[in-house]
């Protein structure tokens, strides 16, 4: 019997620290054709999300995918990350989480634009089947995670979706 990698356990042990400190899940992710992320937001071949409770809908970490729904300049976006291409997990405000070690890239930059998605176990298939056939019982809109930004203040006091909002005293 193959042995089952400890680095979905440490994912998942990190983000439950993170949430139970009040702090703000990140996953640093290296993008491949497996990768179901909006391509307009990956920068060399990465790409960094925001997995919290609140930016999220229907997050699952388990132990070959994490798959959640989020939005990405106001539109809803299925997300599928594979484990293996997690390559960080950190809270935002203080930078604290693990790093993991980043295997060979098995793709060029041509398979970015690759549509398909790798096949996957029935089991996962026939799981996403059963989400659909069920009715949404949130009302709550997906927020926003972290997008790429350069030169913007990260003042953990402002939220990322309410960044358009002005503080009055």
């Amino acid at each position: 019997m193959q042995e089952i990698s400890t680095k979905p356990y440490l994912l998942r042990a990190l983000y439950e620290w993170c949430t139970d400190n009040g702090f703000t899940p990140h996953i640093a992710v290296r993008v491949d054709a497996a990768t179901r992320v909006p391509r307009q937001f990956v920068r060399n071949d990465e790409i960094v999300l925001n997995i919290s409770f609140e930016a999220t809908s229907q997050l699952q970490m388990g132990n070959e995918w994490i798959e959640f729904s989020a939005r990405f300049s106001g539109k809803s976006h299925k997300i599928e990350v594979q484990v293996a291409n997690v390559l960080a997990i950190y809270a935002r405000e203080n930078g604290q989480g693990m790093a993991f070690p980043v295997e060979p890239a098995s793709h060029s930059g041509a398979d970015l634009t690759a549509a398909p998605i790798a096949s996957r176990p029935a089991e996962r298939e026939a799981r996403q089947v059963e989400e659909s056939a069920r009715p949404r019982t949130d009302s709550k809109p997906t927020s926003q995670p972290e997008e790429p930004q350069s030169g913007v203040d990260e003042d953990a006091s402002k939220s990322p979706v309410r960044s358009h909002l002005k503080v009055v005293k």
